[in-house]
């Protein structure tokens, strides 16, 4: 019996670590070749050896998703390599230093709008004409709980989630009607490398876990399994729908 991906391809970017590899891993195991991208090639690195050790097909390609030719080529290099794109799960993404609206450095702002924000847009710009040549697709863009609530102390990550829905839901509008599916999924609370730190800091852990009703952290494969579960035709009918994954933290 085959695998709901057989001969599909699926990408990933920032799939060096955390919710991207645990991305990268659920399609690969459901039979999709997987293009791991990340700026890290350490960690992408290990997670194409991972798919490969699990019988599965992955090839990584460094890539600064800030950056149009970098992007530009990642999408071209992932065509090159498996014949069609599709799946895209625009993941790569960045956390900020801690700042007031009238501290925040503007080299900084620059960073995080680059890198969560304007990434996005360059993905599926790229993304989208790859996946009208095949006759559809779907693209997952990773949001957050920042994306429709504030918190002192992120403009710039706020602000960067925040258009992260907006542009998805505009661009579930336009290409609705040629088969492309485009939604976001919003993580709270995760164990990945944005959190990796709070392993050191308890107290500020204990505080953040009394803000979720379930009292304790999602995992990394809890949004990846949504992530193919929005991609399979069991969720066809979804689009420009924003996905939030958060242990009921929003409700509270």
């Amino acid at each position: 019996m085959g695998k709901k991906f057989d001969n599909k391809t699926a990408l990933v970017t920032g799939a060096g670590s955390g919710i991207g590899r645990y991305s990268a891993l659920a399609f690969a195991h459901e039979g999709a070749s997987v293009m791991v991208s990340d700026i890290n090639t350490e960690g992408g690195e290990q997670t194409v050896q991972m798919i490969r050790e699990s019988k599965g097909a992955a090839h990584f390609f460094q890539c600064d998703v800030s950056q149009t030719d970098q992007v530009k080529n990642l999408i071209q290099a992932t065509t090159d390599k498996y014949g069609r794109l599709d799946y895209a799960i625009n993941n790569a993404g960045i956390s900020m230093r801690p700042s007031s609206t009238v501290e925040l450095d503007e080299a900084e702002w620059d960073r995080v709008i680059g890198i969560n924000l304007k990434s996005v847009y360059l993905c599926m710009k790229y993304e989208i004409p790859q996946m009208q040549k095949i006759g559809g697709g779907v693209i997952i863009n990773m949001s957050s709980l920042a994306g429709f609530r504030g918190k002192e102390g992120t403009l710039a990550y706020s602000a960067s989630k925040h258009g992260v829905i907006g542009m998805t839901k505009t661009a579930a509008l336009e290409y609705a009607k040629e088969g492309i599916r485009i939604n976001a999924i919003c993580p709270g609370l995760t164990r990945s490398g944005m959190t990796a730190g709070l392993d050191q800091r308890p107290e500020l852990a204990e505080s953040l876990l009394a803000l979720i009703p379930m009292g304790r952290m999602g995992l990394s494969q809890n949004i990846a399994d949504a992530a193919v579960w929005l991609c399979d035709d069991t969720a066809s009918f979804i689009t420009g729908h924003v996905l939030v994954i958060d242990g009921g933290q929003t409700i509270r």
